[in-house]
């Protein structure tokens, strides 16, 4: 299976992994995740008529707000002087969707993966939240690490088809 989970120590006890000799690298992770929403849900977007505000402006600022808080939200996740973070909508009308896109950046010991998910999934969530009066069937879908580069595991770039890209039959094979 190869690597061994380094969140437990050898009693089988919960840690948060010691990263005090990793060397300080930049560190930067790409997540991105949609929003299927209705027309009207789209048309309020776009005209600014939601009666919450400016719904990519909120959910900007709550996505980055989240990646911020995102040890306290995450049991071993390590707590990170983010230098860089940023949150893109991109509203695809004919799709009814909408596509939101988080770049975290530092210079650490420790990657940013999880504040990236946890800064996109948030402002994913506040959509939903803002515009639940219009539309509450709406669905939060493909929330996933689009890239990761730095430390010891290097560059990461997700394939889009991931059952055939070697890294990711090879995770696969080691999360089991």
């Amino acid at each position: 299976m190869g690597q061994n989970l380094n969140h437990f120590d050898q009693k089988g006890n919960a840690i948060m992994v010691d990263v005090t000799e990793k060397p300080i690298t930049k560190r930067i992770a790409i997540a991105s995740g949609r929003i299927k929403v209705s027309p009207a849900v789209i048309q309020a977007v776009l005209e600014g008529t939601s009666k919450k505000g400016d719904v990519l402006g909120v959910a900007r600022v709550a996505g980055i707000m989240a990646v911020k808080q995102t040890a306290n939200l995450i049991p071993m996740c390590h707590t990170l002087l983010i230098q860089k973070c940023s949150i893109d909508f991109e509203v695809q009308e004919s799709e009814c969707e909408i596509i939101a896109r988080c770049v975290v950046k530092l210079q650490g010991n420790t990657g940013v993966e999880m504040e990236a998910l946890t800064g996109v999934s948030v402002a994913l969530l506040t959509i939903y939240d803002m515009c639940k009066a219009i539309d509450r069937s709406m669905e939060i879908t493909q929330i996933h690490l689009e890239e990761k580069t730095g430390g010891k595991s290097g560059t990461y770039i997700r394939d889009c088809d991931t059952t055939t890209d070697p890294k990711n039959i090879e995770a696969k094979e080691t999360i089991g």
